[in-house]
């Protein structure tokens, strides 16, 4: 029935600041944006009068890489809500890293909101391997992970 994921969609504040964060902090690369407005808009966003700012991001060039979606609304304020991991929701985007310890480091130094330092798994006996991994914030305080492959 599914075939693959499209893109993974973020609502934010602020789209400048946003796209900022995601490109010059994560290093994912811009690849454009959109205004989105009209019945059809209304409809999918349950929305009367619905204007939405759309960029898309990504951070790689392999096909099935899905793209990173942030949506802005224009026409009226979006609801902030406190991401939490132990909420029933979607908990986090997961990035994959080749040095997370070096990508902590530059997190840091961009006084981005990190939940811990890079903590290491070894997930050998379920048949998962050994990684690394941590949390952090968006600029909208949504929760973000990172991950790298431990051999």
């Amino acid at each position: 029935m599914v075939k693959e994921v499209m893109h993974i969609g973020v609502t934010v504040s602020d789209m400048e600041r946003s796209v900022a964060f995601y490109r010059d902090v994560l290093g994912l690369t811009f690849q454009g944006e959109l205004i989105m407005e009209g019945k059809e808009t209304d409809l999918l966003f349950d929305r009367e009068n619905c204007k939405v700012r759309v960029a898309y991001l990504n951070g790689s060039e392999e096909v099935m890489a899905p793209p990173i979606e942030l949506i802005q609304f224009l026409s009226e304020t979006a609801e902030a809500d406190a991401s939490k991991l132990a909420k029933t929701s979607i908990s986090e985007i997961c990035f994959k890293v080749c040095d997370i310890d070096a990508v902590y480091k530059h997190l840091i130094a961009n006084h981005v909101e990190c939940l811990s330092a890079p903590q290491f798994f070894d997930f050998t006996s379920s048949g998962f391997g050994k990684s690394k991994a941590l949390y952090f914030k968006d600029p909208d305080g949504i929760i973000l992970e990172l991950m790298e492959n431990v051999k």
